[in-house]
């Protein structure tokens, strides 16, 4: 059974490291304050499931805002554990936010509860794009979607298959530890933009694993999905604060995929520019900076790569200057290409 659930994670975490119909909020939208920060409750429907978050709007609301999709990371949620920071710089320098929570993990709707499957997750971001365009405070020819960690390659899949996205931000990439083969006939590329934009995704074959802990100080008398120390030390203090809905527990489901698959085949199909926010020391596993390089070279849309230090997790404690340098580039870059 370890065997399996360390094959799958190494499938599909790569790590630690989305068009259906339009869809309609359910229910009302309300006004919410966190600080003087204000933000509207909104769901969607994907795959099935109510995926619920928030709209950041800006202060300026004398025109359409260009909005940046944001979803966690590995198991994280959205409220406490720093991407509701990012979004707040977002928001401040005049940017909309749509912040929600992944399926089956914190406030959004599917089961099973905290199984991770990284195509949902991925269509996730489609299904956010339908919805988010139809929103009348939304400029929907200007759209970024953005991820972190394990999200980050979700939100490049995004980035290959879907025209509506205009940039791209990945933030501590997860491109796994082996580097891309060439796709000679295409035939991968189809695999992917098929499988995302297929009506029932589980409906395909698909493995799933037993729950385990997502950090675990005792590797041999309870293994986890995550071993670093350092991951051990970040989920514990964000996702242990009052109101995160964190848990720490995990399953995993991944469907079939064609022997060689990988996403960083599929550098040149990128359909917008791109930020890369790349940790040189990451030292988690499925993160490796030589593998990122590697996709980022085959990049032909414009493209920008910064430098963190601090690990996997620097960028993830705020406040911290790690966190402002991170954020600063993030905001520079989509000043150049969003606004």
């Amino acid at each position: 059974m370890i065997k399996t659930i360390k094959i799958l994670l190494v499938i599909f975490i790569g790590t630690l490291l989305a068009c259906s119909n339009n869809q309609k909020p359910k229910g009302t939208l309300e006004s919410n304050t966190i600080g003087n920060i204000m933000y509207r409750n909104i769901e969607f429907k994907s795959q099935g499931a109510i995926l619920r978050g928030r709209l950041y709007l800006p202060e300026d609301k004398s025109k359409k805002s260009p909005v940046i999709i944001m979803a966690h990371g590995f198991t994280t949620t959205i409220d406490g554990m720093t991407a509701d920071k990012y979004a707040v710089k977002f928001r401040e320098a005049g940017f909309a936010v749509a912040l929600y929570d992944h399926r089956n993990l914190g406030i959004s709707d599917g089961e099973p509860r905290q199984e991770i499957n990284f195509w949902i997750q991925s269509r996730g971001y489609i299904d956010a794009i339908g919805f988010i365009s139809n929103q009348p405070e939304i400029d929907a020819n200007k759209i970024a979607v953005w991820g972190a960690s394990l999200s980050s390659r979700e939100a490049f899949l995004a980035g290959i298959t879907d025209n509506r996205v205009k940039a791209v931000i990945t933030m501590i990439p997860a491109f796994g530890e082996e580097f891309p083969k060439e796709d000679k006939d295409g035939s991968l590329y189809a695999f992917a933009k098929e499988t995302l934009l297929i009506d029932d995704i589980m409906s395909l074959p698909n493995t799933t694993t037993d729950q385990m802990p997502i950090v675990s100080t005792d590797q041999k008398g309870t293994p986890s999905a995550l071993t670093d120390l350092t991951a051990y030390n970040w989920f514990i203090e964000y996702g242990g604060r009052f109101g995160t809905n964190w848990k720490n527990v995990v399953s995993f489901s991944n469907i079939e995929i064609p022997d060689d698959f990988n996403l960083g085949q599929f550098a040149d199909q990128l359909k917008a520019p791109i930020l890369m926010v790349v940790a040189t020391n990451d030292e988690m596993n499925g993160a490796n900076p030589k593998v990122t390089q590697f996709v980022y070279n085959n990049i032909t849309q414009p493209k920008e790569w910064v430098d963190i230090d601090g690990g996997h997790f620097g960028l993830l404690y705020y406040p911290s200057p790690l966190f402002d340098k991170s954020s600063k580039a993030q905001i520079d870059f989509l000043n150049k290409y969003l606004k």
